[in-house]
């Protein structure tokens, strides 16, 4: 392959991460919004449950993240800057008999980076989380014969 065609093809890669980058930008912001707009009042500190594990976790910036202790409880963490924080794969966080605590306990990103201190925890109502989703989607729907035979997709499900 000649040097001409792989510098346009860096370049192209370049060019689409770029584009593809706005719209995750947006959406990150989007998600930074519902999460501090369904968190509550400032708690000094949560506790871990199931062992001292993590069920999920979120980052929303590279100061802001949500941990979910369990499918419906959720925490709004910030943080100081944190190097790496939404482009890692996993996280660790900090903790005194499987308690988190502010100002004491801190977010790990990996190795080579500087754990992050916790400056506030905030408890996320997830009755209140909501995002703004397009409207609903429509869907063709078909009834199916008794014989059992599937019915003809009507030509817009077509392919």
């Amino acid at each position: 392959m000649s040097r001409f065609c792989m510098l346009a093809l860096v370049c192209l890669g370049m060019l689409l991460a770029g584009c593809e980058s706005v719209p995750y930008a947006q959406r990150l912001q989007q998600r930074q919004r519902a999460y501090n707009a369904a968190a509550g009042a400032p708690v000094r500190s949560f506790r871990l449950i199931m062992g001292a594990q993590i069920y999920s976790w979120e980052p929303l910036s590279d100061t802001q993240l949500v941990v979910y202790t369990l499918p419906s409880r959720a925490y709004l963490l910030d943080v100081w800057p944190c190097n790496n924080l939404t482009f890692t794969n996993f996280i660790g966080l900090t903790s005194f008999a499987s308690e988190v605590q502010t100002g004491f306990d801190k977010v790990l990103t990996g190795r080579p980076y500087i754990p992050c201190v916790i400056k506030q925890i905030r408890p996320v109502d997830l009755a209140r989380f909501k995002l703004e989703k397009d409207g609903p989607r429509h869907m063709d729907s078909v009834p199916r014969e008794r014989g059992g035979s599937a019915p003809a997709l009507p030509a817009a499900v077509r392919r």
